[in-house]
């Protein structure tokens, strides 16, 4: 949760950002903590920006599509997509976290205008979503997530929000098998002391979670639009792994529609 807020303040600072998250740069301000300890730097933090900024695009995309919508947050840790995103009076939007991380997120981050609402419960849980009304199509965000549960509780949270609601998008990051292999080599992940479990090499494996459930975004990370903004000691790596077969499929950014 820290790293991915320091990435997005790193960027901010950034002579040109990627997402210009200012409210990032002000919660990281309120935080005594040696964010160098996270593993994140100016290169990985454009990244972090790159794939925070397209998913906020997707999300904008839906909402501007639907006009009355539901958007679920899900892990939103000390994430701003809601203060981000201006969202109109016919959207609801319902950030959920764990109640440690909401209790500090209240502390840090004044919540948007609008219908906006912070469930405290964790995301692979069954109660919190029958809180949420079903009246509207829904879109659920969830990034830096699905690869921290194991591959029984992605497919439950998939089923949960695709047997509550009766249509809508989900938007979230993957890491293919390989990528989970080579966790370690992350120095985010390997400083947090954390451990990823899912990996997702065919998309089709998702579909088969609900019926009318369809890919309809597979998006190579090394490929996401943008990268040629990226600072020369990002954009290179990235253009390699882009040539190299396994390599280049380690991560994706993905979107279903049902």
């Amino acid at each position: 949760m820290l790293a991915t807020l320091y990435a997005r303040a790193l960027d901010a600072r950034a002579a040109r950002p990627l997402l210009g998250d200012t409210a990032a740069v002000e919660v990281v301000g309120r935080i005594e903590y040696d964010f160098r300890r996270t593993g994140i730097d100016e290169r990985t933090a454009a990244g972090v920006a790159l794939r925070a900024r397209l998913l906020d695009d997707w999300t904008a995309e839906f909402l501007a599509r639907t006009g009355e919508a539901t958007v679920l947050h899900l892990a939103c840790g000390l994430d701003t997509r809601a203060q981000r995103t201006a969202f109109g009076p016919g959207v609801r939007w319902v950030d959920v976290d764990l109640p440690e991380v909401v209790a500090l997120r209240e502390r840090l981050l004044a919540p948007p205008p609008g219908d906006y609402r912070l469930v405290a419960a964790s995301v692979t849980e069954e109660a919190w979503s029958a809180e949420v009304p079903a009246d509207r199509p829904v879109v659920a965000v969830f990034e830096g997530l699905s690869m921290y549960l194991t591959e029984d509780e992605a497919r439950g949270l998939v089923r949960r929000v695709t047997g509550r609601f009766g249509s809508g998008e989900l938007l979230f990051d993957v890491y293919g098998s390989l990528g989970i292999r080579l966790q370690k080599l992350v120095p985010a992940v390997r400083r947090a002391g954390a451990t990823l479990h899912w990996g997702l090499d065919d998309p089709a494996v998702v579909e088969s979670w609900h019926p009318g459930l369809r890919c309809v975004d597979a998006l190579r990370s090394v490929e996401m639009p943008g990268v040629d903004r990226l600072p020369p000691g990002a954009r290179l790596p990235l253009r390699v792994m882009a040539r190299l077969p396994g390599i280049r499929d380690v991560g994706r950014m993905m979107r279903y529609r049902f």
